[in-house]
């Protein structure tokens, strides 16, 4: 029975470290993200001190994915070495970062409202800023450059974001991404708007919601997991 048990918390041990490992990547995705979309921006303090609510999500995320993974090994070397000391430390801390995980869940089901009126708000300024940065400030037009082929999308809106930057005004033509990055074709404005390409705002959207299953089910997953090692551990610790 014991050695039974000493198998099923190793196996839900290691469970625990990818599923914290997989926190910690979508907690990096996260702040990667948030630090893209600011050097996006640009030095726009208001827009930046609106995307600092956000930040704490990320961070929170970096966090309980660290301890969790840490976990993974330590109840892992509790179970081999058969310590009751490992073990009971192996459940409080378990039990702790299960508690934070449901704070950080119900942070991001208060906070998506709140994103989603931020990237609203906001959108009015970043059509500004790409007017009159992209083609003329090289780092923020190849961020752009970076983001539209990414996501596979044109400006934050659609084509007309860019009507009036230097780079229209110029070539008479927009970027290759507002025509489905077709290089071949000469991407002007009857070309941009017979093809339609999304906006990146509303690619960003959809690519979240698409997502959206299987980060619950992950969610759940790990949670679950996490419950079964809080009794495995505490029946080891008992017998």
């Amino acid at each position: 029975m014991k050695t039974c048990l000493k198998i099923l918390m190793i196996v839900c041990n290691i469970a625990i470290f990818l599923g914290g490992a997989a926190i910690l990547f979508i907690g990096g995705l996260f702040q990667f993200t948030k630090n893209n979309i600011s050097e996006l921006l640009g030095n726009n303090t208001m827009i930046s001190q609106e995307l600092t609510h956000l930040t704490k999500v990320g961070y929170l995320l970096i966090a309980i994915g660290g301890v969790t993974t840490c976990l993974g090994l330590l109840g892992c070397c509790g179970a081999c070495c058969d310590n009751k000391c490992l073990l009971m430390i192996f459940f409080n801390i378990i039990f702790i970062v299960f508690v934070m995980e449901v704070i950080a869940a119900v942070l991001l089901l208060l906070k998506r409202p709140v994103a989603e009126k931020i990237l609203e708000k906001i959108s009015n300024k970043v059509v500004t800023s790409i007017k009159e940065t992209y083609g003329q400030n090289y780092i923020i037009t190849k961020a752009w450059n970076e983001m539209m082929n990414l996501m596979q999308c044109c400006g934050y809106n659609n084509y007309t974001d860019f009507q009036g930057t230097k780079f229209v005004n110029q070539t008479s033509l927009y970027p290759n991404f507002c025509c489905l990055n077709e290089q071949s074709l000469r991407c002007d404005s009857v070309k941009a708007e017979s093809v339609g390409v999304n906006g990146c705002f509303k690619a960003v959207v959809n690519w979240v919601s698409s997502k959206a299953t299987f980060l619950r089910g992950v969610a759940i997953c790990v949670a679950a997991i996490q419950v079964a090692a809080m009794l495995v551990s505490l029946l080891l610790y008992k017998s």
